[in-house]
């Protein structure tokens, strides 16, 4: 074991009895979080606008402070974009996560602050690193390097705009450029593939024993560093790795496919819960499919269940929650658009169950995507196929025709039988979710399985500036969209 995995190792000491303090006194942590973002809000337009007080208990505060959207939010960002100090977070904010969304076209800006670059997102980083060396004694991963994958940014005006990503490399530390690969010269180039050729001929001479970004960039990626070098997988090019450090979309189905790209059991997958909003959660247990929620990362978290907001003491194992945020990144009571489903409160775990607008419910069969990514698990296991990506929305009923999902699915490995294939996740999709199953006895028909070409929801991706397949939608605009690439 190396010098420098030795020395982080000793770095990262206080910080485990930190997790561990949250871990036994959740609640007087989250208290402490509140009071921090009050007495931050006393000096702003928010809160001057509200009477924000440092020592608001969480009831006055849920009494008095509205819930936001990012519509209701709007004007606030607004007002930092064209350089107002002091609006919803202390001082001027000159950096945003710009975010489509995966349900409107319209532009998001989220404010990314100084301080919640290294109080949330820079410390989620290096717990991430922090708690798999914990997890794994035996670990050299730190007397590598990690590739990191993210998108770009740009100026406007004085404001550093584009994916968190990139806000986050352009930002970078002495944390990151002593640990992580590629420089920024290389990861923030604009285009994709130009960028995948770049790290591919930067990184490929390097020791890179540990990857991380979204799955699905990531993918390709990796597919391009194999062509670019001619070995058939990851460990002839780099034979060190041993960790991939993934988030912002399930990572089900993308699993085979990373098992066939790096042929090692002993390849650990970490996910963690990173959104242009926060780092909100990270895996601290290899023998556990859930994350531990990051209490102390400068966020005061809500959880909403239809019209009851509680906070984390009102939480409940088993029940999905819409989570709200108040942080410190200039974010009052904010509705994120995330849904999460609790394993456990000793300590708070959770599972991501998807968007809040990524849900099917035309006919009250209340498909979430967290359903979709376990029944097409089983079928996959089942029938040997791979599926790269998916997206479903409904076929409307008609006077002539009973209702469907329509999926439109990418396979990697192609099933003997989609007929087939498509039967057996149809009742995998019944086995999990009772409603859907109630629905197919009277008002549904089998799903509908659509299938496109490798490399179709990449292109898609790339066109309409998004990097994730929204999974579920109530309407056909995304599902029209994705089936037009196959003309």
């Amino acid at each position: 074991m190396g010098l420098k995995n030795n020395l982080l190792r000793r770095v990262f000491e206080p910080r485990l009895r930190a997790v561990d303090r949250f871990r036994r006194h959740p609640l007087e942590v989250q208290r402490a979080m509140l009071r921090a973002r009050l007495k931050e809000g006393e000096r702003t337009a928010f809160g001057q606008e509200r009477g924000l007080k440092e020592d608001w208990t969480p009831e006055r505060f849920a009494k008095t402070i509205e819930t936001f959207d990012y519509e209701r939010f709007r004007p606030y960002v607004e007002r930092m974009l064209a350089g107002e100090c002091n609006v919803a977070a202390a001082g001027r904010v000159t950096r945003y996560a710009q975010s489509s969304g995966t349900t409107s076209d319209r532009s998001k800006y989220i404010p990314v602050t100084t301080r919640s670059i290294f109080e949330n997102h820079t410390q989620g980083m290096r717990d991430v690193a922090a708690l798999y060396l914990a997890a794994h004694p035996r670990s050299t991963l730190l007397d590598g390097k990690i590739l990191t994958l993210g998108g770009t940014c740009r100026r406007e005006g004085r404001n550093w705009v584009g994916d968190l990503s990139a806000i986050l490399l352009h930002s970078t530390s002495p944390w990151n450029r002593f640990t992580c690969t590629p420089p920024a010269s290389v990861g923030l180039l604009p285009d994709f593939r130009e960028k995948c050729e770049a790290i591919a001929r930067h990184c490929t001479k390097q020791d890179v024993r540990a990857f991380a970004g979204v799955p699905s960039w990531n993918l390709e990626l990796m597919r391009a560093v194999l062509d670019y070098t001619g070995r058939s997988n990851l460990l002839e090019v780099w034979p060190r790795m041993e960790c991939f450090a993934h988030g912002g979309v399930s990572f089900a189905p993308y699993r085979e496919a990373f098992r066939e790209l790096i042929p090692d059991e002993g390849m650990c997958y970490m996910e963690s819960y990173n959104a242009s909003e926060g780092f909100f959660a990270l895996a601290d247990d290899p023998m556990r499919d859930d994350m531990l929620l990051m209490l102390d990362y400068g966020t005061y978290y809500e959880f909403r269940r239809g019209e009851e907001i509680v906070p984390l003491e009102g939480v409940e194992v088993g029940k999905t929650y819409a989570m709200l945020i108040t942080s410190n990144n200039g974010l009052w009571r904010y509705e994120i658009g995330d849904t999460v489903i609790f394993t456990s409160i000793q300590p708070y775990r959770i599972r991501f169950a998807g968007r809040t607008r990524q849900f099917i419910n035309v006919f009250g069969e209340e498909l979430i995507v967290d359903n979709a990514d376990r029944a097409l698990t089983e079928v996959c296991r089942v029938t040997g196929a791979r599926v790269e990506e998916y997206t479903v929305a409904p076929r409307f009923m008609t006077l002539d025709r009973p209702g469907a999902h329509e999926w439109v699915v990418e396979f990697s490995r192609e099933p003997i039988d989609r007929e087939a294939f498509a039967e057996q996740l149809d009742g995998a999709l019944r086995r999990i979710n009772s409603d859907y199953d109630a629905k197919r006895r009277t008002t549904l028909e089998r799903l509908v399985l659509h299938t496109l070409p490798a490399g179709s929801f990449l292109e898609w991706m790339q066109r309409f500036g998004k990097n994730k397949v929204p999974r579920m939608m109530n309407e056909r605009r995304i599902l029209e969209q994705v089936l037009a690439m196959r003309n």
